[in-house]
Order: C-alpha cells, then sequence, then structure tokens
C-alpha cells in the first residue's frame, strides 16, 4: 500500500472570519453629562468623603459640561478618585453603581444615542464601551444596555479591596486607542471595518483607530476637527443644550470665576 504523500495530509485550515465592532465613549456620547459625579454623589450618601469633596466633584463637573475634558482636570479627578477609593471594597462600589445607575444614569442616556447602539447589536456587530470611569461602573453600564463588554480604568485591589493605585494609566486618549487595538488582535475585529463614536476632542485617537468615525455631541474641537476630516456629526443634546456648550470659552470663563467664588466661600463655612 502507497504511503500517503505530503499533499495527500495537507489540510486548508479555514481563517475566522473577522468581526465588525462598534466602540462607544460614555460621558455626553451615551450618558449626559460625567457618571463619574453620579457616581461620586452615591458614594458621598454611603459616607465614602465629605462635603467639601462633593463640592469639588461638582466644580469638575460643571468644567467639563461648559469646556469639554483637559488632561488637567483628569489628572485631578484621578488622584482624588483613588484617595476616596483606598481602602473600601469592590463590592460596595458595584452596588452602588448599580442603584446609581436606576436613580440617575438610566435617565440621562441619550435615546439616539441608545438607537445606534442597538442598530449595531441588531446588525451583528460587537459593542464595547471604551471609558475612563472605572471599568466596574463601565461593565456595569455595558451589561445593562446589552453590551459585549466595556474597556476601562482599571483600579488595582487586592482581597476584594482598592489599594489606592491604578493598573496602567486611565483609559484616556491614546490610551483609548491602545486598547481598542489589543482588543481587536484578541478578538479578531477588522477596525477598518469598525465604527467609533464620542464626543470630545481627547476622543480623536479613538476616533481615527476605526473605519467609520462618528462625532457625537462634539466639543468645538472635537466638531472642528470632525468638519476637518469630514467624518459625520450627531447632535442628540437638543438645540438649546448643543447651543450652551457651543458658547465661547471666554464667555463662560467669567461666570466659572464667578461660580468659583461662591464655591470656595461654601467650602470655607463647610470647613468651618
Amino acid at each position: 500500500m502507497p504511503e500517503p504523500s505530503n499533499a495527500d495530509l495537507d489540510v486548508e485550515v479555514p481563517v475566522p472570519a473577522r468581526v465588525s465592532a462598534a466602540f462607544f465613549d460614555v460621558d455626553n456620547t451615551i450618558i449626559r453629562g460625567a457618571s463619574a459625579f453620579h457616581l461620586a454623589r452615591g458614594l458621598r450618601r454611603r459616607g465614602f468623603f465629605r462635603y467639601r469633596d462633593i463640592i469639588a466633584a461638582t466644580v469638575q463637573n460643571a468644567r467639563y459640561q461648559l469646556f469639554g475634558e483637559n488632561r488637567e482636570q483628569i489628572d485631578a479627578v484621578r488622584s482624588r478618585a483613588l484617595n476616596i477609593m483606598t481602602g473600601h471594597s469592590v463590592a460596595e462600589v458595584v452596588a452602588v453603581g448599580e442603584e446609581v445607575y436606576d436613580q440617575v444614569l438610566e435617565l440621562r442616556i441619550f435615546p439616539g444615542t441608545l438607537q445606534l447602539l442597538d442598530d449595531h447589536l441588531a446588525a451583528g456587530h460587537q459593542v464595547w464601551l471604551v471609558t475612563a470611569t472605572p471599568v466596574e461602573i463601565g461593565a456595569l453600564i455595558a451589561r445593562r444596555l446589552g453590551a459585549t463588554g466595556c474597556l476601562g480604568t482599571v483600579a488595582e485591589h487586592k482581597d476584594g479591596y482598592y489599594t489606592g493605585r491604578l493598573v496602567g494609566d486611565m483609559l484616556h486618549g491614546k490610551a483609548k486607542s491602545s486598547s481598542v487595538r489589543a482588543l481587536a488582535e484578541r478578538e479578531n475585529i477588522d477596525l477598518s471595518a469598525s465604527y467609533a463614536y464620542g464626543d470630545s476632542t481627547n476622543d480623536v485617537p479613538l476616533l481615527s483607530t476605526v473605519g467609520h468615525p462618528c462625532a457625537i455631541n462634539p466639543d468645538p474641537r472635537l466638531r472642528r476637527h470632525a468638519q476637518a476630516a469630514g467624518w459625520p456629526i450627531r447632535e442628540f443634546r437638543g438645540r438649546r443644550r448643543a447651543a450652551r456648550r457651543g458658547i465661547k470659552t471666554a464667555s463662560w470663563a467669567g461666570l466659572a470665576w464667578a461660580a468659583g467664588l461662591v464655591l470656595r466661600s461654601i467650602g470655607r463655612s463647610v470647613r468651618g
């Protein structure tokens, strides 16, 4: 009986089909405002931190609503948040997150963005949330929305308690793009056939990673970038909200300065 040749032994192994995905930023893309701010309010009710901390968080949230994100603000929020979380249990934070979603976040979801997300799921695409928010909270939101999963900032925890350190860096700016590329390798995602949605100029690296970027509720800088690049722009805030965020920064600076004086006065009275 003749020995089988090498040709007889060759077996064609099918190459797995690459999949398409949609990547959504969370704050002001899916949910109006900063989700971490609303989480902070819930944690405040549980006694995680003092009243003056929530005042500082209120100022940061107001600046975000008016001006969008900047690196200095993000680093300040990160430092404050890590200090607050140190020694607290992951289970407790997730439980607060569930309450905050039911009581606040669900009511602040943009219907237009939710429809886009559902359309991608109906088309058989993977849907991932990509957010600087703690991954536990991002995963909670993803689960509630029926998304595939979440890429988020990872706070280190040991034996179920936060240590006050990050695993890697905050998932923001270029870090979002890097995480998406790594996920695409693991999940066999075709980025050229994929979609991304964001609201901030800091989402440009994420949006530039895919073949179909889209600006949602963009801040002024992202709007200009999207227009120059020919990216589609979707506006789900309503005309009045969009106009308020689009007013020149110089006009808002005076208001923010005046508000800061008031809040500092409140802070002094609280400390007193």
